[in-house]
């Protein structure tokens, strides 16, 4: 999902409520009505904790995860303050439905610049984690990718998701509705993992732990991508109204590095409003084998 914090107010209030919004996108005029979306969209496969299918896109098949229970009261507060969320675009993005075109635009451009790196990232199966109701799925993946899944934890986001994404509903895999902190990749399937306004809501340890599920997760020559708020003070500043952390960039470098990942790529994002934090984004490949 998307969180969007405004650095200012943090300052001034310490505690301020952190914006965050899942990337998931701006209803376009013209779109198709429920009714006419419905029957579309109504054998998307939705995967919880405790039903992660691995085979066909309609079939769910429960299986394993030793990872499926980890939850801690960090984790609990931040469900429990999304859950009070309402499935729109506007609940998405807290507000900041403005940034939306631009936000797309700068990762679009980011998107375009890894395709241009050698060896090739290939453009068959990406994955949106934290992906809300699909805006980054709908406006910045499906128009790259072949198939695309999306990860997401609230049950009531991932039901509209089906619904938000409508007549593209023919190029989305599965919807994992499971935390990341929970989330394991199938080895060697994505070409591209993208990960935006979502890491927040994981602790250092369990998001190394994440970056190193998802290195594995990786098909070759694939990509995982970061677009995650810093703090300009270079410290860590915890908000607990949604139970979440924005890191300075060297901390997130630092992780990177202890889950054996390497930055090909980083770029900031400077043409969204004043008073955000600082937004960058960083495409990872694993560290090479000597």
């Amino acid at each position: 999902m998307f969180s969007v914090f405004c650095e200012e107010l943090f300052a001034e209030k310490h505690a301020n409520q952190l914006r965050r919004a899942s990337c998931q996108g701006m209803e376009n005029a013209g779109e198709s009505s429920t009714d006419d979306i419905s029957e579309q969209i109504q054998d998307i496969k939705i995967v919880t904790t405790n039903n992660l299918a691995e085979d066909s896109p309609v079939k769910e098949e429960a299986t394993d995860s030793k990872d499926s229970n980890k939850e801690s009261p960090f984790y609990d507060d931040a469900k429990k303050y999304w859950s009070k969320v309402p499935a729109t675009v506007d609940g998405m993005l807290g507000g900041f439905g403005g940034i939306s075109y631009r936000d797309i635009k700068g990762s679009s451009s980011f998107l375009k610049d890894i395709f241009k790196m050698k060896p090739t990232v290939e453009r068959r199966t990406a994955v949106d984690c934290g992906a809300g109701i699909g805006r980054v799925t709908k406006s910045l993946l499906f128009p790259l990718f072949q198939t695309v899944d999306m990860v997401e934890q609230d049950e009531n986001f991932a039901n509209s998701a089906r619904e938000y994404l409508g007549g593209n509903a023919s190029q989305l895999g599965t919807i994992y509705n499971i935390g990341l902190q929970n989330f394991t990749p199938e080895p060697g399937k994505y070409d591209v993992i993208w990960c935006q306004w979502v890491l927040s809501h994981l602790t250092d340890e369990d998001l190394q732990a994440f970056l190193e599920r998802a290195s594995v997760g990786l098909a070759k020559n694939g990509v995982i991508v970061l677009k995650e708020n810093v703090t300009s003070s270079g410290e860590i500043e915890v908000d607990t109204t949604d139970s979440s952390i924005t890191r300075p960039l060297r901390k997130f470098q630092d992780i990177i590095q202890s889950a054996n990942l390497r930055i090909v790529k980083t770029i900031r994002q400077t043409d969204l409003p004043k008073g955000l934090y600082p937004i960058y984004m960083m495409a990872l490949r694993p560290v090479r084998k000597s």
